[in-house]
């Protein structure tokens, strides 16, 4: 408490609680505790009916009325989604990838124009990415077209030029044996042999 001020003093004392609401069905004068919307496109604006009126107008009231059959068919599909768009599921997956592989196509700043001027005043390609079968080749040192055959001849020239046993036990041979082979591995599963 302040000084001062008297504890009871009718400035400070508690407002007067607000008369109850009286109930908008005709007639009624019961106390109007219980809201219902007025209509579908009025979902804000209510009317104020006690417990008896607002059961009778909820039994009677429609939201869909006045809506044909396929409107409410729209409806109700777009209410499964929270009025939201949405895109077909796994479709975004293949645009994504077509997007990447196209952007991977071009150069890292803008789009080509065929004139030779803009290719010398261009800032340096990045080397774009390569696929595993492209990597197990680079590993081999062959450049495609080859068959299994040329892919088999210079898997064998290889092992024998870096097994551990021909290079004396040397680390660096045996790491490379290793990615001598996972190379063969890639090109065997993806050349079908």
């Amino acid at each position: 408490m302040q000084r001062g001020r008297h504890p009871y003093s009718p400035r400070y004392a508690p407002e007067p609680p607000p008369a109850p609401r009286c109930c908008d069905a005709n007639g009624c004068a019961a106390a109007g505790e219980y809201r219902a919307p007025k209509a579908r496109d009025k979902l804000n604006d209510y009317f104020w009916f006690c417990l008896d009126h607002v059961r009778e107008y909820n039994k009677a009231w429609d939201y869909y009325a006045g809506m044909s059959a396929d409107q409410i068919e729209r409806h109700v599909r777009l209410d499964t989604t929270w009025q939201r768009p949405t895109w077909p599921m796994g479709s975004w997956q293949a645009r994504e990838r077509a997007l990447r592989e196209e952007a991977m196509r071009q150069r890292q700043y803008g789009f080509r124009t065929g004139r030779e001027e803009d290719e010398e005043d261009a800032p340096p390609r990045r080397p774009s990415m390569r696929t595993a079968e492209q990597e197990a080749l680079a590993t081999l040192a062959l450049v495609p077209p080859v068959t299994f055959e040329q892919i088999k001849a210079r898997y064998r020239e290889l092992v024998k030029r870096h097994h551990p046993d021909a290079n004396g036990g040397a680390r660096e041979a045996e790491e490379r044996l290793k990615q001598i082979n996972l190379a063969y591995t890639t090109l065997k599963t993806s050349y079908g042999a």
